[in-house]
């Protein structure tokens, strides 16, 4: 049975496809989502002079997320809390490898002040019925890439550390690993690094996942601006079980990263 994180996605993406596709050809969805440091002490450990560094709060995290208008092609929204997996769902047999499954699932990874999620879908793609079969039209109206954009503020070097983490699993856990999600037993077979800019920091991966013999793909990014963090966990609802690849969401991720700045 598939994990109850890839099911809610699916069934996520295929709402919003449907709402997407009635409204082609008319107006899109209007609705929106929603100093230095004390220097006495001349020549001496100017940065433990510093203030500590703080997290944004929960409100002003929100006001930095992405909303529906900030990427063209995709409708945006804020994520449900029941369809954010708790961490204490998701088990792995490395703990070495638990920030990126973490991240894959779309939860926290480290321990944020503050923490919120949207849900970036990219629109279907326009297609000409009488210049294509029926395989073909139903392959274009749903090759929809689902992002779940989770969004982490934290004090000190916390968002930092997260992206160490996440960079360090994806090195040391590239051989394979299995994991739990609410119980859902797969196994990361494959993870391949590729190229992404965004915030002061950013890194990308593709990720296959194995499930009861049945393979997929996912997109996984992450940026780091100041004290947020940041992870994009995408999926193709067309490629759902192909093992076929797709594109990394690079609108979503760098009009989240232009947000931020």
């Amino acid at each position: 049975m598939r994990s109850i994180a890839i099911r809610r996605t699916a069934v996520a993406a295929t709402v919003v496809s449907l709402a997407l596709l009635a409204t082609a050809c008319g107006g899109s969805d209007s609705a929106s989502d929603q100093g230095a440091g004390d220097k006495g002490a001349k020549g001496k450990d100017s940065a433990a002079a510093a203030p500590a560094v703080k997290a944004l709060s929960a409100a002003e995290l929100g006001k930095v997320a992405l909303a529906q208008g900030d990427v063209k092609g995709h409708k945006v929204s804020e994520t449900a809390a029941k369809d954010t997996l708790p961490v204490d769902k998701i088990k792995t047999e490395k703990e070495v490898c638990s920030p990126l499954v973490r991240a894959l699932m779309g939860s926290q990874v480290g321990d944020p002040a503050a923490f919120t999620k949207r849900t970036a879908v990219s629109e279907p793609k326009k297609s000409d019925p009488a210049k294509q079969d029926a395989k073909d039209t139903l392959k274009a109206m749903l090759d929809i890439t689902t992002t779940q954009l989770a969004l982490g503020s934290y004090d000190g070097k916390g968002a930092q550390e997260s992206l160490g983490s996440l960079r360090t699993a994806a090195t040391d856990c590239a051989g394979g690993f299995e994991f739990t999600a609410d119980g859902g037993k797969q196994k990361v077979t494959e993870i391949v690094e590729e190229q992404v800019k965004g915030g002061e920091e950013a890194a990308a991966w593709t990720v296959e996942v194995e499930q009861d013999g049945e393979k997929m793909r996912f997109k996984l990014a992450a940026i780091r601006q100041d004290t947020v963090f940041v992870s994009f966990s995408s999926m193709n609802l067309g490629m759902v079980g192909s093992g076929e690849d797709f594109d990394l969401p690079v609108a979503v991720v760098e009009a989240q990263s232009e947000k931020l700045a």
